[in-house]
């Protein structure tokens, strides 16, 4: 059985095409352009394959994923340009008559580590996933759901309390300045340092100053959801940061509550290379299907 994936990224989306093992048979990348130019190109690659039974799609939102609302499918008020009240789903299916899964690029992550965690046999029934990169966003299971029902969660836009070595810093997300994605997304070592992130070392004050926050947000889903474990992915995170997230969260929480052993709650994605919404995407289109 051939199970579509896409992962729709501000930056690139990346397509792939698995069976129900969620191994990956074939897989492609390209930039995020214009809606025009880069659905069609998701349409042309899935075209290759005449056997397609669903595809899964995992997008950036915010999106809107009512099935009774007339914008179902709909990319909605997102700040990435030219992408706001875009017909995604719609546009998928002029060419596939084939059922097509929706949720956002966090939750496809969220359940593709909860796949794999299960298959590696860990005994858990919930947790959060945060991709911090161009953006952020989480997405939570609960007993194997989603959470959220008016919607899904917003968990990038926190607010939090501001770290005293950075309060000249306003933060660069265009609804709400400094929140969470405001103040730790990549975009935002640029303003503060002249340098990309990549290019900061791990030693620089600045990664300290984010990991408070970073520590915060998953203090605020510890106290509310109490996940049994914190996965944390994209592009800026790396096992060097989360030592300093670890450290900060053992701090601010001042043993309020137990969350156990941290190196095994907060913690890097079990699916290597940020790949967690694909194997999610194959998981949910598969879940689907068999519906």
């Amino acid at each position: 059985m051939l199970l579509g994936s896409v992962e729709a990224g501000g930056t690139k989306f990346v397509c792939a095409v698995g069976n129900e093992d969620y191994r990956i048979l074939d897989r492609t990348q390209f930039p995020t352009t214009t809606p025009k130019e880069t659905l069609q190109k998701t349409v042309d690659y899935f075209k290759q394959f005449k056997d397609l039974k669903e595809i899964s799609i995992s997008s950036f939102g915010p999106i809107e994923l009512r099935k009774n609302s007339p914008k179902y499918g709909y990319i909605t008020n997102t700040p990435k340009k030219g992408w706001a009240n875009t017909n995604f789903v719609g546009r998928i299916k002029e060419d596939f008559d084939i059922p097509i899964s929706w949720t956002t690029d966090v939750n496809g992550s969220a359940y593709g580590e909860y796949v794999m965690a299960t298959l590696f046999n860990e005994k858990i029934n919930s947790l959060v996933y945060y991709t911090i990169g161009t953006g952020v966003g989480a997405g939570a299971i609960v007993n194997g759901n989603f959470v959220g029902d008016i919607g899904h969660p917003e968990m990038g836009h926190v607010r939090l309390k501001r770290h005293p070595d950075d309060l000249n810093f306003k933060g660069i997300c265009p609804y709400h300045g400094d929140c969470l994605e405001g103040l730790v997304s990549g975009p935002t070592f640029e303003p503060r340092t002249g340098k990309k992130g990549q290019d900061v070392p791990i030693t620089d004050h600045t990664w300290d100053i984010m990991a408070f926050y970073v520590a915060q947000a998953a203090i605020q889903v510890t106290l509310m959801l109490r996940p049994a474990k914190i996965v944390f992915g994209g592009g800026v995170v790396s096992e060097d940061f989360l030592k300093k997230v670890r450290a900060q969260f053992n701090d601010l929480l001042n043993n309020y509550v137990d969350v156990g052993d941290l190196d095994k709650y907060i913690v890097m994605p079990l699916v290597k290379e940020n790949g967690s919404a694909t194997v999610g995407d194959f998981a949910l289109a598969l879940k689907e299907y068999n519906k």
